[in-house]
């Protein structure tokens, strides 16, 4: 049974140290990323993603966040390049999100929030599976991906489509034939840093790359992420909303920038 956590009083980010101790550990993620304190890197590599819509399989509410699992027994749809050496495969993909359009990214710009925040899950193949890799330094690469209040965004309707399917906690459903590279900004700038998992357990495992460039989500669509519930049918009805962790402190890491 794993412990308990979630995003209310009684047992959200600031009570998950009690359970997981490693929450004040030398590289918890998110960050606040400072643009004039990251430093340019000529060494780093552009992002070369290929995803392959064959490989999206189904959509799970997890009474946390909802997430789209990928086919992850190829290299398929995979990241390779950037801050990595190596192929990391896709795994999963899920978003944070605020209670209002003014909050609800993880990570936050020079102290600037987004109103949610897509994470692409990737591990690193030269480990037997996702759960070992998940246990080493080097064993995820998360691309996070910054959502702006704007103009509707056609890229996200299918995945907004299929949350009425999966309203409650541990409801979930088919979802395929997606290819994520559709999501993307137009730019693959990044800033990448040695973190950790945004939840428990937070395995200080992640090597982090966000993108610079958001992407844009109605007040509508957003809307729609708020529809969905924390909470199991039969329960209680609690509404998904403030599911992201706050910015944690930096402790001496180093956020390097792949662009000047």
């Amino acid at each position: 049974m794993s412990q308990p956590w979630g995003y209310a009083p009684n047992n959200g980010p600031d009570k998950w140290a009690t359970n997981f101790p490693i929450a004040d550990g030398p590289r918890q993620s998110p960050i606040d990323i400072v643009p004039g304190k990251a430093t340019f890197d000529a060494s780093l590599k552009p992002l070369q993603l290929k995803y392959d819509p064959n490989t999206s399989k189904g959509i799970l509410n997890n009474g946390h966040s909802f997430q789209v699992d990928f086919a992850d027994d190829d290299d398929n749809s995979s990241l390779t390049g950037g801050p990595i050496s190596g192929t990391y495969r896709l795994r999963q993909f899920h978003f944070h999100w605020g209670g209002s359009d003014d909050r609800g990214s993880e990570h936050t710009v020079g102290g600037i929030k987004f109103a949610c925040e897509l994470h692409l899950v990737h591990w690193n193949t030269k480990y037997p599976n996702f759960a070992d890799a998940a246990g080493k330094p080097d064993g995820l690469a998360v691309v996070g991906v910054f959502l702006k209040i704007g103009a509707d965004n056609p890229q996200l309707q299918k995945v907004l489509d299929a949350l009425d399917s999966i309203k409650a906690k541990g409801m979930q459903t088919t979802f395929q034939n997606f290819d994520p590279t559709i999501m993307l900004p137009g730019s693959l700038d990044y800033w990448t840093y040695d973190g950790s998992l945004t939840t428990p357990p937070l395995l200080e495992s992640v090597t982090w790359i966000v993108l610079r460039e958001p992407i844009s989500v109605s007040s509508a669509q957003m809307a729609k992420f708020r529809s969905l519930l924390f909470t199991a049918d039969k329960e209680t009805p609690c509404c998904m909303v403030d599911n992201y962790r706050p910015p944690q402190p930096l402790k001496g890491r180093k956020v390097r920038a792949s662009f000047k």
